[in-house]
């Protein structure tokens, strides 16, 4: 009965959506640019791997919901509430942009950003928990480097155990295989992704309530069950442009680099979830096919791609804290 968390909760549904729409996309880009399966096949797959992963993992281990929830203070009363939909709104406006510019900008950092830029308008600097807010230092640190390091060695790996296959047998097995891996990747995007939303989606409930954020909660089975398909549902509407960007223009792939891409980033991802450190999807995958490509020769990478991927997702810290913290002040002023 609280109209502040209805939108709230309006809000949160829509960043999942949008995330399952641009960020998704990211998961099967290699799987169409290899043409492993076709863009609308490998969508439907994502989209009911990302509602599984959202489901199975969140059940099983939930850290990075709690990391999530836990990162930022908005205090409590209504304030804090206003806030906290400001930050949505401007995750939602930077991420769209990013989908029109075909962008694969991180969603992960776009949230983390918009959260803490908002916060900060409520107590300054004193609102961020340091100790959850280093947790994404590392992520950033593993999706980026790690991605590349595992890439580079896993597609060795697997150019040696398959050095033998005849090249026609082995261009078959790894079209199935590489469905399989793109599966996984997909299932760790809902795992990973999904328990971020589903952190902020408990801390607009406990707001909502006048309760500050616990170190850990039991987050109800209606809310795993409505994340997952919404972010299912924004994945089915595609992202054929992210596809291209990251599975076409960056790195061209055969298909034993690209189930390697997928695999490489899946353990990235699954660690990371595992450990409760919100990594970047995004990130992970684009890092792991630049080591693929690399593994051959550096000149394989397209280079002005990954400027311009560096440089969004650089701009995205900044830029998506500063809409935030604008978006917070101007709802303040209006709603409160």
């Amino acid at each position: 009965m609280n109209p502040a968390l209805i939108i709230i909760i309006v809000l949160v549904l829509g960043v999942v959506f949008v995330n399952g729409w641009t960020d998704a996309p990211n998961a099967i880009a290699t799987v169409v640019s290899t043409r492993g399966m076709s863009p609308r096949s490998a969508v439907l797959m994502a989209a009911v791997l990302n509602f599984l992963g959202v489901l199975v993992m969140t059940h099983i281990n939930a850290k990075v919901a709690f990391t999530i929830g836990n990162m930022v203070s908005f205090g409590s009363g209504h304030d804090s509430l206003v806030a906290l939909a400001a930050a949505l709104v401007a995750i939602v406006v930077w991420a769209v942009a990013a989908w029109y510019f075909g962008i694969p900008t991180s969603e992960s950092h776009a949230l983390i950003a918009g959260l803490t830029g908002a916060a900060l308008t409520m107590d300054g600097l004193s609102s961020v928990n340091g100790q959850e807010w280093i947790k994404v230092l590392y992520g950033l640190g593993i999706s980026s480097v790690l991605g590349f390091i595992s890439g580079y060695f896993v597609v060795k790996l697997v150019a040696f155990l398959f050095k033998d296959m005849k090249r026609r047998n082995a261009n078959v097995f790894f079209r199935w295989a590489q469905v399989v891996a793109a599966g996984f990747m997909a299932f760790l995007h809902g795992a990973q992704d999904g328990q971020k939303f589903i952190g902020v989606f408990m801390m607009g409930i406990l707001l909502a309530k006048g309760l500050d954020m616990p170190a850990a909660f039991d987050v109800p089975f209606w809310i795993l069950v409505l994340c997952s398909v919404t972010m299912g549902i924004g994945t089915s509407v595609g992202g054929y442009r992210i596809i291209k960007a990251v599975g076409m223009d960056m790195v061209k792939l055969e298909k034993y680099q690209g189930f390697s891409a997928d695999i490489a980033a899946s353990i990235c991802l699954l660690i990371s979830t595992l450990t409760g450190i919100p990594v970047s999807t995004t990130h992970t995958k684009t890092t792991a096919i630049m080591g693929v490509g690399a593994s051959r020769r550096m000149s394989m990478v397209n280079w002005g791609v990954v400027k311009e991927m560096v440089l969004a997702w650089v701009l995205t810290f900044p830029a998506c804290g500063l809409i935030g913290y604008i978006m917070a002040k101007i709802f303040l002023k209006v709603f409160v």
